[in-house]
């Protein structure tokens, strides 16, 4: 008895598009639900090293904020007890 293997190459093209179609969709909606014009190095190589360069300077910035505020605070309490000193004089 012999054994035929039949191929339906229309079939197997129509599976090959639907799943290039479905990993482009993929991508697609990847791209739409997070907002971002780079959501992966492969998107764009050059835009991913100049956003990791701004997001650093960011945090150097913030930080620099958060430093000086700490400073202003201690003057502030330096003073206080500057104050506090000149009163207790005052009062001798």
């Amino acid at each position: 008895m012999a054994l035929a293997i039949a191929t339906n190459n229309a079939a197997l093209n129509a599976a090959a598009s639907a799943s290039s179609v479905n990993k482009d969709m993929e991508t697609s909606m990847a791209r739409l639900s997070s907002g971002k014009r780079i959501n992966s190095a492969s998107d764009d190589a050059a835009g991913v090293a100049i956003s990791s360069r701004l997001s650093a300077e960011i945090r150097g910035t913030d930080q620099a904020i958060r430093n000086s505020l700490d400073g202003q605070a201690l003057i502030d309490t330096a003073e206080g007890a500057h104050k506090e000193i000149e009163n207790i004089l005052q009062r001798m």
